[in-house]
């Protein structure tokens, strides 16, 4: 690829059985993936691993993944965002994503590093709780999205998180990013 991933082979999705492209930052998902239904009880079906949004920015457009979209109740409850290196300069950026993902904003939002998380209420963007242990699980997040109200952000706002989306994910990226189907421009 002439890039600086390293690509280690191909792997099979632990969620939905597809064949990817093996990568270190590919195995940290993966392991997510295996945390989320074997220790956490989420079930494969409720999570939706690299679903792509769509920001505009300035006039310009570009495409962010979502790692993994958790769905219960018919809505998502969570998002779980991987990022190699540090978690607090991700916080903002997944803030926003999760503000996007949806209609509504979601509930949680994790951002990884696949070594560490922290937890994000979205609607107030604290940091609830860390740690790879302290992500919520199934039985955690349903009682949690039960009391969790499911609003739209206004137009505007919505505006504000898609520029800042588009700043942290896609504006000045690396370009081998548009191989690994990470990003678009």
């Amino acid at each position: 690829m002439g890039d600086h991933h390293l690509i280690l082979g191909r792997v099979t999705d632990y969620i939905t059985g597809e064949t990817l492209t093996d990568t270190h930052d590919e195995r940290y998902r993966q392991k997510l993936a295996r945390l989320l239904v074997d220790n956490l009880g989420y079930r494969k079906y409720e999570l939706k691993p690299r679903d792509r949004i769509t920001v505009t920015a300035g006039g310009k457009t570009g495409n962010v993944m979502v790692d993994i979209k958790v769905v219960t109740d018919d809505k998502i409850s969570m998002i779980v965002k991987y990022g190699p290196g540090s978690l607090t300069t991700r916080h903002r950026s997944t803030l926003a994503l999760a503000r996007l993902v949806a209609p509504y904003q979601v509930a949680l939002a994790v951002i990884t590093n696949g070594r560490d998380a922290d937890i994000l209420d979205v609607a107030s963007g604290d940091v609830i709780s860390s740690g790879l242990g302290a992500m919520p699980s199934r039985a955690d997040l349903v009682r949690r999205a039960k009391n969790f109200t499911y609003t739209p952000i206004t137009e505007k706002r919505a505006e504000m998180e898609s520029r800042i989306l588009y700043t942290f994910e896609i504006d000045g990226n690396c370009f081998c990013n548009l191989d690994d189907n990470k990003y678009s421009r």
